[in-house]
């Protein structure tokens, strides 16, 4: 019998991973320089797959950099109605979908919030923490297929900008990247936030290092304060004063919120929109085995139009890719990654 008016629910996926979860930890020389005083060993989780320990098979490498607000160790956790990452691996596994993988899951959230994986001498050496100390690492200790050619990188939001930005910045080192609803685009995504973000500091005279040391201090977090961290983050990342209080400066004036243009020139640097100008850019991403882009046609954060212009110079620069876009937002969309790991991996194997 049909009950008209009930909306079907979501299967929930009660198979627990079939592989094994380890943590491997890492003594970073690259994180040391950081301002902020967050500690430069960190952990990675690692997910062996079903059956690592009774072969002698190598595996391709996935690393996992995540969102704003998140940790890899997040995409472990047990969801209602949703998957883990890898109970979503080994689903797709068992679809024929795609084959084995070590997944790696770092640990980078920082004081401020998050991460966007490049060097900033405010935030640390992330990139570098990445290719040159991480991924070796586990290649060295673990049954990795050796070379960057059998790496992939793949993220969301904050860890999609990562990936595109390891594919246009640091190409040597993997094999394939998804981009996953990545910044872009950043006159559109962030300076409509700069006023708001100046109303908030106001409470604080203006001063982006007491609303920190505030941060820091309180037991619970607005929900404001989470928004304005995230544009403070962004500025530790593109543009650090390593002299500033926590390495920051925005690149608006704090009393009329007009653009210092010696600033904001500083983040554009960092966005995907201009580096896929340079030649070098151009090269890096032409030797990657996979590029993949995707953003929801209605992402609140407006990702949507910078994704729509990467991917049109790129098609004019004859530059291969994959770009999808789905009738979605920014939230809640991991089920995107069922279109973008099979194509990883086909990638990487074939």
């Amino acid at each position: 019998m049909k009950v008209l008016g009930v909306l079907p629910v979501p299967q929930h996926p009660f198979d627990q991973p079939k592989g094994r979860i380890e943590t491997f930890r890492i003594e970073s020389e690259a994180l040391k320089c950081n301002v902020l005083g967050d500690p430069s060993t960190r952990d990675v989780a690692v997910y062996l797959p079903e059956g690592y320990d009774d072969t002698d098979e190598d595996y391709p490498l996935f690393v996992d950099i995540v969102g704003f607000t998140s940790s890899g160790f997040g995409h472990l956790s047990w969801k209602a109605f949703g998957e883990s990452l890898p109970q979503r691996v080994d689903r797709l596994i068992t679809e024929g979908k795609m084959g084995k993988v070590i997944l790696a899951f770092p640990d980078c959230f920082t004081s401020l919030g998050g991460n966007q994986y490049v060097n900033s001498s405010a935030m640390g050496y992330w990139a570098d923490f990445l290719t040159l100390e991480m991924a070796p690492a586990l290649e060295n200790h673990y049954r990795i297929r050796k070379g960057a050619v059998n790496r992939a990188l793949f993220g969301k939001s904050s860890g999609g900008y990562g990936s595109i930005l390891h594919g246009m910045k640091h190409a040597e080192h993997w094999g394939g990247i998804a981009c996953h609803s990545g910044d872009m685009g950043f006159e559109v995504c962030y300076l409509n936030e700069m006023p708001k973000v100046l109303m908030h500091l106001a409470r604080f005279g203006g001063d982006t290092g007491k609303f920190i040391d505030k941060i820091k201090t309180d037991k619970k977090m607005g929900g404001g304060d989470f928004h304005m961290l995230m544009i403070i983050a962004m500025a530790a990342s593109y543009d650090p004063d390593p002299q500033a209080p926590y390495g920051l400066r925005l690149p608006v004036t704090k009393d009329t919120c007009e653009l210092i243009p010696e600033r904001w020139d500083a983040w554009l640097e960092w966005d995907p929109i201009q580096l896929i100008e340079h030649p070098t850019v151009q090269k890096n991403l032409k030797t990657l085995k996979c590029v993949y882009i995707d953003c929801g046609s209605h992402d609140q954060y407006n990702l949507v139009f910078g994704a729509r212009r990467l991917t049109r110079r790129l098609n004019e620069l004859a530059i291969e890719h994959h770009y999808e876009e789905f009738p979605d937002s920014h939230t809640g969309v991991d089920y995107r990654m069922d279109q973008s790991l099979p194509m990883l991996y086909k990638a990487l194997t074939d």
